[in-house]
């Protein structure tokens, strides 16, 4: 970025597959969902300077493909916890369980041993995962997200106006920083 210009970042939730259903829905059956997405992680992999997605051990694991509210509303419960950074420690680390030793992010255990992973109170945790309130708040992040027009992953709004949908090259996405600071005069 270019001196002198700081960037505020907030994470809001966002479900491709809210429930275990729609991914069936949206693929014709879980199967062909699992197969499709594993294509997808394949082809991010290669993409990738880490190469941490292990698509050929996931396409073994007999565990339907994860849906996306138990990992959404267990990244709420540790910014509750935690803040911004807890949230990401949270979600950094439900990625590895999920994309590299491809575990089923959906169970409780798996989650609960992510939140003990980083450092959180367990049983605190665990009681947040299924707090109405917690949930509440992903709930709320999904409306923003349906009223921000977001339909992929990833997406960044700008100046809650702006919207940058998919995985962007670091040099477009400074384009598209700078752009919003000059049309919107906020240096």
């Amino acid at each position: 970025m270019e001196e002198g210009i700081e960037i505020e970042i907030y994470h809001h939730s966002f479900a491709l597959a809210k429930e275990k259903i729609n991914l069936a829905q949206m693929f014709g059956d879980k199967e062909r969902a699992k197969k499709e997405i594993l294509n997808h992680w394949k082809a991010a992999n290669e993409n990738s300077d880490e190469k941490n997605i292990n698509y050929e051990l996931m396409a073994t694991r007999t565990h339907d493909y994860p849906y996306s509210m138990p990992g959404l509303i267990a990244c709420e419960a540790a910014a509750i916890m935690g803040g911004e950074e807890a949230h990401w420690d949270y979600f950094d680390r439900i990625q590895k369980a999920h994309l590299t030793e491809c575990l089923d992010i959906t169970q409780e255990d798996v989650q609960l041993m992510c939140a003990r992973d980083i450092g959180l109170d367990e049983e605190k945790f665990k009681q947040l995962i299924s707090d109405e309130n917690t949930i509440k708040l992903v709930e709320k992040d999904l409306k923003l997200a349906r009223e921000w027009g977001i339909t992929a992953v990833p997406s960044l709004v700008l100046n809650e106006r702006y919207l940058i949908s998919g995985a962007q090259k670091k040099e477009y996405l400074k384009q598209q920083f700078l752009k919003v600071v000059n049309e919107e005069d906020i240096l």
